[in-house]
């Protein structure tokens, strides 16, 4: 019988199994990266910001613009430097060892309840080796893909999740649309989830 994490819990039972369970080589899961006061204050910042509604769901660009259609960055879609809350956290992914040269491009990127991202492989032409995602607000099931074979991973509120070498080339990942999540038994009913996703442009 599927049943609800422990909401009181902010460690529920899954995140030691998922370790060890799904170990994508190049793929680093940190949870609690930032705390829940920074959390509320991107939120605010963000929510400051302009949002894009080019796509189901709401963007931001920093640094660079990306184009969706024809999937594709060049310098001439520059943006301007990085504000001073992204400046501040690409710096800290670099010092902390995520990044070895400083990310400079970031989206944002709003998931109501129901909306999601296709199966994809971030631009290989447009970006270097690292992807880092940074979840606000709300868990969401990551599903990564390769043939047949699929991986789902739970994604939590202030965590960071980081793609490289063969997690970030050789396996998809994805948000698949719903308003709920089904993972290790448990039911994670879906918010409005926010994620900063922080790149190297080549």
């Amino acid at each position: 019988m599927c049943t609800q994490p422990n909401l009181f819990d902010p460690y529920p039972l899954f995140p030691t199994a998922q370790k060890s369970a799904f170990n994508i080589p190049g793929l680093k899961y940190t949870r609690d990266f930032i705390t829940l006061a920074e959390e509320k204050t991107l939120l605010d910042v963000i929510d400051l910001g302009i949002w894009i509604n080019d796509l189901k769901r709401r963007v931001q660009h920093y640094g660079y613009k990306y184009d969706y259609k024809a999937r594709r960055i060049d310098l001439r879609m520059r943006i301007g430097g990085l504000p001073y809350w992204l400046e501040a956290l690409a710096s800290r992914l670099q010092a902390e060892n995520f990044f070895v040269a400083k990310p400079d491009q970031i989206i944002v990127n709003e998931y109501q309840p129901g909306q999601g991202i296709t199966p994809h492989i971030d631009c290989e032409p447009c970006f270097a080796d690292t992807v880092v995602s940074l979840s606000l607000n709300s868990t969401a099931v990551m599903e990564f893909s390769r043939g047949e074979e699929k991986i789902p991973y739970l994604l939590e509120p202030r965590s960071v999740i980081a793609l490289t070498n063969e997690s970030r080339y050789e396996w998809k990942h994805s948000i698949p649309a719903r308003k709920k999540d089904l993972f290790q038994g448990l039911i994670y009913p879906r918010k409005r989830r926010v994620s900063l996703t922080f790149r190297k442009v080549i």
